[in-house]
């Protein structure tokens, strides 16, 4: 059966773990439930740039891990009956689930294991978690059941950092428009630019989906998703842009709206190795600079929050340090003085060509203007984005938004894309990684979090709501949306 998907803590409403009304009961099984998306995958395989709408569409639903990340933001064991670990904390030893197929037929055993992990931490590997696994020395397959593996350190995170491991079949071959995957449902078509189909898959080894298909219907923009769920096209919008769009839905008795627990941060990222903003003074200045609430407010309205670091309050390690460089413009002209820049400078800002993006730019061009701070913008598509800024690191600044869940160890790579490198926070981010509790790694990333938002290594704008709005007569849905992903299978229509 599909892993039980627990109960929120305390911290997370109980109401956001799933949509409203997941327990109704007059629903039709075959129903085919319309998902309506901005996101459209790049490709089908996540190792190869497909971006934040692959893991929308195939996480959990085509593909599973050894783990999941569930939707309240625990771990559990999905294709892993048991594992144990060595006293010393480097081997771990898996036992995987007996009777589990992928969707061509073959059986699921420890070499699509093996070969699923070293597809991630293959060289040219796109993979956000790449170096997360970087501490894998060997996987070994003593039978079909079992894997071991090997670390040159503690990974007190293996089990989490495994859930980003699709679980591929190691004879599927080029997977970026086709899958082989173990999960709930297969692939039926990808009509590129328009639509993703997925159908139940009727040998799926666990509990059975509580609809008969799926639908990712894929929009350019936010107007149009939105008249795609007000003309009944589409039955539930995965994350609604603006509150402007809100309006149209709220207290309106066809539609159900809810507001969910959000891992996307809207950034102002430097790169650091360069000057000015090797300066952790103009950083700062910067900082002071933007009236983050306000900018909030125009994006967002009520909706959104400020948190200071890259941490949102999901994650165990959060401390509120919105105190740290608040909204002062005369304190912001001052440490650009102190740092050698009186008079300001000159830059220029690679901006994603969707929104919010070019909104912020301008929003901080007439911020920084104020405190004599030309911003120069340049628009680029998300392909430029990822071949300009994240392989070659072609930039001064960037606009971008991060949706990963405990990301914060991306701040201990002095080679990640924006540079930051404090020998101190790179330590405490491998210590946590090797520490021998829970207790402990939260203390380290605590302090890390800290460290990081002492030295305004980047500008943390605000966390984005997570709103999904859909029709009144479906329910089941994941609410939060971690990581982007949305599993569907426990969406039911009601008839």
């Amino acid at each position: 059966m599909r892993p039980t998907k627990i109960l929120l803590t305390a911290a997370l409403l109980a109401s956001v773990a799933f949509g409203p009304g997941a327990l109704a009961q007059d629903y039709d099984p075959g129903a085919t439930i319309r998902i309506g998306s901005l996101y459209e995958p790049q490709n089908l395989d996540n190792t190869a740039g497909a971006g934040q709408g692959i893991n929308e569409a195939f996480n959990g639903n085509v593909y599973e891990g050894l783990f999941t990340l569930t939707d309240a933001g625990s771990v559990e064991p999905v294709l892993v009956e048991d594992y144990a670990v060595s006293e010393d904390g480097l081997t771990y030893t898996f036992t995987l689930r007996e009777g589990v197929t992928f969707h061509s037929g073959e059986p699921l055993t420890s070499a699509d294991v093996k070969y699923s992990i070293e597809r991630v931490t293959a060289e040219d590997s796109r993979s956000s978690r790449k170096r997360s696994l970087s501490t894998i020395t060997g996987i070994e397959t003593p039978d079909e059941r079992t894997v071991v593996i090997t670390l040159s350190a503690r990974s007190i995170s293996l089990p989490y950092n495994l859930s980003y491991v699709w679980i591929v079949n190691d004879a599927a071959g080029d997977i970026t428009s086709a899958e082989d995957g173990t999960g709930p449902y297969t692939l039926d078509e990808w009509r590129r630019g328009s639509a993703l189909a997925l159908t139940r898959f009727d040998d799926y080894w666990g509990e059975a989906p509580t609809n008969g298909a799926v639908l990712f219907q894929y929009f350019t923009d936010a107007t149009a998703l939105n008249n795609a769920l007000l003309t009944n096209a589409v039955d539930i919008v995965t994350s609604v842009q603006s509150p402007d769009s809100l309006a149209q839905f709220a207290g309106n008795p066809q539609f159900t709206v809810t507001e969910g627990a959000s891992t996307t941060k809207e950034l102002l990222a430097y790169n650091d190795r360069v000057a000015p903003f090797d300066n952790v003074q103009v950083r700062k200045a910067l900082a002071r600079a933007t009236d983050k609430a306000r900018l909030l407010n125009s994006i967002w309205g009520e909706y959104g929050t400020l948190i200071g670091s890259f941490v949102p309050p999901t994650d165990p390690w959060y401390v509120d340090l919105t105190g740290v460089d608040p909204y002062d413009p005369e304190s912001a002209r001052e440490l650009l003085a102190e740092a050698g820049y009186p008079d300001g400078f000159e830059f220029t800002l690679d901006t994603p060509d969707y929104d919010p993006h070019p909104i912020v730019a301008q929003f901080l061009q007439s911020e920084y203007a104020k405190i004599g701070v030309t911003v120069n913008i340049n628009i680029i598509t998300a392909n430029e984005w990822y071949t300009k800024i994240y392989q070659e690191h072609n930039f001064e600044a960037t606009l971008q938004e991060h949706v990963n869940h405990r990301d914060i160890v991306f701040y201990g790579n002095p080679d990640f894309y924006w540079g930051y490198n404090n020998p101190e926070v790179v330590q405490l981010i491998a210590d946590s990684e090797a520490a021998s509790s829970e207790e402990e790694q939260t203390e380290k990333l605590t302090e890390a979090n800290r460290i990081i938002a002492e030295d305004a290594a980047s500008n943390w704008l605000y966390l984005y709501p997570q709103i999904v709005v859909s029709a009144a007569n479906v329910t089941g849905y994941p609410v939060n949306g971690l990581n982007s992903q949305f599993f569907a299978y426990d969406i039911q229509k009601s008839n």
